[in-house]
């Protein structure tokens, strides 16, 4: 008889765990409580940034890349640059979701759509069954040999009306599908929650998107044109430093992004910044008509991130239990998609080797897929780390990530490496 992997959450992270356990010849089925996979992946759109190229080769090289290609098949702008970001790929947010589903159904990924775990059934430190329920009260059960929890770190509504600015009405949705549910922290699991430098809880949301055609039609002109447009602040509307430091996304934690608003297209115009009063944006050149698409209460503040992270080792197995593993901001600190869907891919084919009855492996400290995932690890166990944010594309990680030479750009050198750490394929 097979052996049958359950995944909680169908953001990047599930996505990429769910094709990862399918490939090991495993039943897969994957609960997603809102009606479509992504999660931040609908309003993200942003690949191969910096660090992210090489961990996106890296990860292809291992075999695991299928949601990087269909990334960059979907790609509305490639090879651009932005302020602090080279050879960038920004994908289409209009076109993703669908391609991913069909990926996953064409796989042979059971999908349970609008469909919330709210229970889990446990066999000593193994989980063996999770209960579920649809919209609209339907209930459902789901026993699994091995689990992927990558339910995420944001929401409920309450979190962030008491972190943030009040419920930004975003792209999770909290009010209609509800609050994000962690089989590891039903079966008993302290979660962590992650700080800003200042000491208080959570980070928010780094950018928000503004509706292409309320912007003056010189700008989408440009954004259709070269993917990017950059408009000067004047002074007197330019945000400080300071307050660049509540975002979740660091990379972006730069003077260009204090003094000027940098948007990028990817089908909407997405505005680098965490959020915008509507009264100060629309002072600014371009954007007197501007509107936000998500959050489209963007003006007051973004969703509120980082309040469910996991103890977990370098396999992404949680610490406790026997069969679960995390990926995604579940697995901590690590900030972005490519960084969730290599998460993802490490945790979905871990789970199946567990469930198979193999030892679970870890990527080699040598790539920067290993060694990022390693690295977060280690910086959580301090009060220090726990106020940082970390992404292949940019802020603390980068850099470490470039003094230990693990950044390229060289096609060919990253598969030779990957092949040179016996990782060549070894997720296909």
């Amino acid at each position: 008889m097979s052996k049958k992997i359950v995944i909680a959450g169908g953001g990047w992270s599930g996505a990429a765990a769910a094709l990862a356990a399918r490939k090991t010849g495993c039943e897969v089925e994957l609960f997603e409580r809102a009606d479509m996979l992504l999660g931040t992946g609908l309003v993200g759109g942003i690949m191969r940034n910096n660090g992210r190229f090489t961990a996106t080769e890296e990860c292809i090289a291992m075999g695991g890349g299928e949601l990087f290609q269909i990334c960059d098949a979907h790609s509305r702008h490639r090879n651009i640059s932005f302020p602090g970001h080279n050879h960038v790929s920004l994908y289409d947010v209009a076109a993703i979701e669908p391609a991913v589903r069909r990926a996953l159904q064409a796989a042979g990924v059971k999908l349970h759509i609008k469909t919330r775990i709210n229970d889990v059934v446990m066999d000593g430190a193994n989980v063996v069954q999770v209960a579920a329920s649809l919209l609209h009260g339907e209930a459902i059960a789901a026993d699994g040999d091995a689990f992927v929890d990558a339910s995420g770190t944001a929401g409920p509504q309450g979190n962030c009306m008491k972190y943030g600015n009040g419920c930004v009405m975003c792209i999770y949705r909290c009010p209609t599908f509800g609050p994000r549910f962690s089989i590891a922290a039903k079966a008993g699991v302290q979660e962590i929650i992650g700080e800003k430098a200042d000491g208080t809880l959570g980070a928010m949301s780094g950018s928000c998107k503004l509706h292409k055609d309320s912007l003056d039609p010189a700008v989408r002109e440009q954004l259709d044109r070269t993917g990017v447009c950059v408009i000067a602040v004047p002074p007197r509307l330019q945000k400080s430093m300071e307050s660049l430091g509540q975002k979740a996304c660091q990379q972006y934690a730069l003077k260009e992004f204090a003094e000027n608003i940098v948007l990028l297209d990817t089908g909407h115009a997405k505005l680098m910044s965490a959020y915008y009063p509507l009264e100060v944006l629309r002072q600014i050149p371009g954007c007197a008509n501007a509107r936000f698409e998500d959050p489209y209460a963007g003006g007051i503040g973004n969703s509120m991130r980082y309040f469910g992270m996991l103890p977990r080792d370098n396999t992404l197995k949680v610490q406790g239990l026997n069969n679960v593993f995390c990926a995604g901001e579940k697995a901590g600190l690590l900030v972005g998609h490519t960084e969730a869907i290599v998460t993802g891919t490490l945790a979905g084919h871990n789970a199946a080797r567990v469930a198979l009855g193999q030892k679970p492996i870890e990527i080699s400290r040598e790539l920067a897929c290993g060694d990022a995932i390693a690295h977060v690890n280690e910086k959580m166990q301090t009060p220090e780390g726990l106020t940082k944010k970390y992404t292949f594309s940019g802020s603390v990680y980068f850099e470490s990530m470039k003094k230990k030479n693990l950044y390229s750009t060289d096609v060919a050198a990253i598969r030779q490496k990957v092949m040179k750490t016996n990782m060549g394929g070894i997720f296909a």
